[in-house]
């Protein structure tokens, strides 16, 4: 076995998988350990690199495109000390780095890996249920649906449309961005309803607005890759479109027309729409934002 054990983590190679420990001290990113140990398997890896520097080196791991909901669902967005596939190595290390690297590179070559993108998940990504409490609200994810309770911060409309309940086969992408501490990030949940929404995040009821601490709200990607790890895979998907194009959507089953709201939820309704009502005729929704929230609102009754 081929293993380097450091204060960032341990990476361990046993011929077939490589099985990386995110290390307990204090300077480890607290995503990397809430995220916890990953086994990768060697089918899922597209290369491996040790960069030695003056005083410390990294070990990186690079996997094949599509095989890792992770990366799928950040988009290589994660701040670079966050990155789980990235290993700090000491200096005096260096030795044992570049042997644990060539040990990779060797077992690629004896299995003849391909490097061409992965056609399913190769990792599972995180367990669920997992719930992540941010600077918008707290976002929870069961393996069937998602939910959001807003936050007395949240805006005054996503406030007056009540907790927000996405089910999973209503989804049909998942967009994160990290909140970086100079400019906000965000959650959004794009499903077939909500699809050609431009709403910004802090007024979207399909989003997180991510604003506040950057290492606490960093672990929405947690829920973001548990559902990316539950959706259709990219390779499956028909009519892919390019970035900032709506996806083409088959058409709504039967069953998705809305229905009348049960007797029991029709004050709230009445309520909840008064509230909107009451923010666009004040100016603080716009005609676009009002009809979307409403849509939403109606949805969920």
């Amino acid at each position: 076995m081929a293993e380097i054990i450091q204060r960032d983590g341990t990476w361990a190679f046993d011929g077939s998988t490589v099985r990386i420990t995110p290390g307990l001290h204090r300077s480890v990113p607290l995503f990397r350990q809430t995220y916890g140990e990953i086994a990768v398997p060697l089918e899922a890896v597209a290369g491996v690199a040790y960069e030695p520097e003056r005083k410390r080196g990294r070990l990186r791991l690079r996997l094949r495109e599509g095989a890792d909901p992770l990366l799928q669902a950040t988009g290589g967005r994660l701040p670079e000390p966050a990155d789980p596939y990235r290993l700090t190595v000491d200096i005096d290390r260096s030795g044992v780095a570049e042997y644990v690297a060539e040990e990779i590179r060797r077992a690629l070559l004896l299995e003849e890996i391909p490097k061409e993108p992965a056609r399913t998940y190769l990792l599972p990504g995180p367990p669920v249920p997992v719930s992540v409490r941010s600077s918008d609200g707290t976002v929870s994810f069961d393996g069937t649906q998602v939910r959001i309770d807003w936050s007395d911060t949240s805006d005054r409309v996503k406030r007056a449309t009540g907790p927000r309940i996405i089910e999973l086969p209503d989804l049909v992408q998942v967009e994160w961005l990290p909140n970086s501490g100079y400019e906000d990030g965000f959650l959004r949940f794009v499903t077939r309803d909500s699809v050609f929404s431009k709403l910004p995040p802090e007024k979207d009821p399909f989003a997180l607005d991510l604003w506040g601490s950057a290492r606490r709200d960093l672990l929405t990607a947690l829920v973001a890759t548990a559902v990316m790890a539950r959706l259709p895979h990219p390779s499956t998907r028909s009519g892919e479109y390019a970035q900032g194009d709506p996806p083409r959507l088959p058409p709504a089953p039967e069953d998705s027309v809305p229905r009348p709201p049960q007797q029991g939820h029709h004050d709230v309704l009445l309520r909840r729409l008064r509230e909107l009502g009451e923010l666009h005729r004040d100016g603080v929704l716009t005609d676009e934002e009002f009809a979307t929230t409403k849509a939403a609102v109606l949805r969920d009754f």
